[in-house]
């Protein structure tokens, strides 16, 4: 839990002890109020009409005074926690991005999600409900204790009994609930895992009549939190009749003591002892008031706990893909080669690519073709560095793709990923994602782009490039979205554009005119094509089979049809021999 405080701001820290200053004037000014009481009680007697309205303002004034520190406190805790939670959101986000496939398979997009938002929702009410209670209550608690300790043995030895009972009750019930809090932390990711499943395959989960299936799936995850839940809201709510019956009991205590007392004590000593037990019997009822507030701390704190140390794991999370402090500094060409290339992903129980050996020239058109899960994908990620070979190497104009710098490698290599991905905005903003400096704003560049990617659509839309896009892109076909992910990588004019399969939902006729487009307007530019169609990919330069991870073939169209055999079985499969 401490670790994560490390993030607080200097304006912060200054604010918290601006904070403490006050709490602690708050408290002398709540266990000032007692001893004029005293004396009130004692004017009471004396009938010194002067006294009672003189100890009456001072009462008042006080109080007065304690409200408005209280006031005062609260404006700067509140302040605390909301720049505190803005520090770990943004501190969460920027490590997020940072990391490689690996972290975000390892941590889960559901759990990454509950972490920066839920969690950091439970640090920032610890700070803003519970950091004022969290200090305020042990200095009145024992500041109470010292004043009571010098008033008589007797009166102190009853509130010492009633904390001790307090704190036995306390830490048990704690004790308990904090192993829930941290199931309950879990519980809530799968809880968003099971809800996010069932948002983004609303479309299939209706076509297959199985929304009961789904929601039943849903309640088992839903039911489990719930007890868990209730479990801790129970044991919680304990909490308060154990206060309520200690601050009854120690009042008891306090007046049968006190009985007893001005009973023994002669006459003119007995108003003296009243008064004293009017101002202790305030002492106690402050001393109970400390834990009745520790009560929030101790429902908040267990689950802050698990929240910070969940906040702190991905905090100190290292990604696996490092990048180093300086980089190649020169221009690229677009060369790549792989040398001995071998990859096995995190927890895989194989390794799905081994000893690749090819090289793809500056300005070439490199295709990559094999069946479902033989490895294309992960060829084209390596490059990119989204994950990093286990062995060998790939160099990018003959120098290992590990001494770039990530922006380097990214301004260089461009990528239209399987799924085409579109962000919330416009068509402008989803197509020139990412370009930097004068290409941002480009017109030319962007109408050269959509054209390429066969994207006419845009033309027949009322508002042309500036239409619409829903986040995901849901209110465009799925051959659309891959048009305008073509165009995103294409309008970069980076050196190495990758297609990772994006044209599987284009038909025939707008396939064929993407690559002649790309084969006429990126002759300089190296191309990486990933397809399951020989249509697609017959005419490139160089053709990579591959299968179960291994390559199996690497040549023109004509040469594999002759000796690869399943270069040859794919081809066969999907057009005749004399189309072939």
């Amino acid at each position: 839990m401490i670790k994560i405080f490390k993030n607080l701001t200097k304006r912060d820290i200054i604010y918290f002890f601006i904070c403490v200053g006050l709490i602690i004037l708050q408290v002398w000014l709540d266990l000032t109020i007692p001893d004029y009481t005293a004396n009130l009680t004692r004017s009471i007697e004396s009938t010194d009409k002067e006294a009672v309205w003189q100890n009456g303002a001072i009462m008042l004034g006080l109080s007065f005074a304690s409200m408005c520190s209280a006031i005062a406190t609260g404006y700067f805790s509140s302040h605390i926690a909301a720049n505190f939670s803005r520090t770990l959101r943004n501190q969460l986000y920027d490590r997020i991005t940072s990391f490689s496939n690996e972290e975000i398979n390892r941590f889960s997009t559901p759990s990454l999600i509950t972490r920066t938002t839920n969690d950091v929702v439970n640090i920032q009410m610890l700070i803003a409900l519970g950091m004022q209670v969290l200090v305020k209550a042990p200095i009145l608690a024992i500041w109470a204790v010292c004043k009571i300790s010098l008033t008589s043995i007797e009166w102190t030895s009853a509130i010492l009994i009633c904390v001790a009972i307090m704190i036995a009750v306390i830490g048990i019930i704690v004790g308990l609930c904090y192993p829930r809090f941290k199931k309950i932390q879990k519980l809530t990711d799968d809880l968003n895992n099971a809800m996010r499943e069932s948002v983004s395959g609303v479309r299939v989960i209706r076509a297959f009549n199985a929304e009961k299936y789904q929601a039943n799936k849903f309640n088992v995850t839903n039911e489990t939190i719930t007890r868990n839940n209730l479990f801790v809201t129970r044991l919680m709510g304990l909490l308060m009749p154990v206060i309520t019956m200690c601050m009854s009991g120690l009042t008891l205590a306090i007046y049968w003591i006190g009985a007893i007392l001005v009973n023994e004590a002669k006459i003119p000593e007995r108003m003296n002892i009243i008064a004293n037990m009017t101002a202790f019997t305030q002492y106690a009822l402050q001393v109970v008031m400390a834990f009745m507030m520790l009560i929030l701390i101790f429902i908040l704190l267990p689950r802050s706990i698990v929240s910070a140390r969940r906040i702190n794991e991905v905090l100190e999370t290292k990604p696996a893909i490092v990048y180093p402090s300086e980089g190649v500094n020169k221009k690229v060409k677009g060369e790549i080669e792989f040398r001995n290339v071998s990859f096995t992903y995190p927890n895989g129980q194989s390794p799905c690519l081994t000893n690749l050996n090819f090289k793809i020239k500056p300005g070439e058109t490199f295709a990559i073709i094999g069946a479902t899960g033989s490895g294309k994908t992960s060829i084209v990620n390596l490059i990119p560095r989204f994950f990093d070979a286990n062995q060998g190497e790939i160099l990018l104009d003959g120098v290992n793709i590990k001494k770039y710098q990530k922006n380097e490698i990214s301004d260089n290599i461009s990528i239209a990923t399987q799924r085409a991905v579109l962000f919330k905005g416009d068509i402008k903003s989803n197509v020139t994602y990412g370009a930097k400096g004068e290409i941002k704003d480009n017109d030319k560049r962007l109408t050269r782009a959509l054209n390429i990617a066969q994207a006419d659509f845009v033309k027949t839309l009322k508002e042309g490039i500036h239409a619409e896009v829903a986040q995901g892109g849901t209110n465009y076909s799925g051959g659309q979205k891959q048009r305008l992910s073509i165009a995103r990588a294409v309008y970069k004019d980076s050196k190495v554009v990758i297609f990772d399969d994006t044209f599987s939902a284009l038909d025939y006729r707008t396939d064929m005119r993407v690559r002649k487009a790309i084969n006429s307007e990126m002759k300089d530019t190296t191309i990486i094509i990933v397809a399951q169609r020989i249509g697609t990919v017959k005419n490139a330069d160089q053709i990579l089979v591959i299968d179960k991870g291994k390559m199996v073939g690497l040549g023109k169209h004509k040469d594999l049809l002759k000796r690869c055999a399943i270069y040859k079985e794919i081809a066969l499969s999907q057009l005749k021999e004399s189309e072939l």
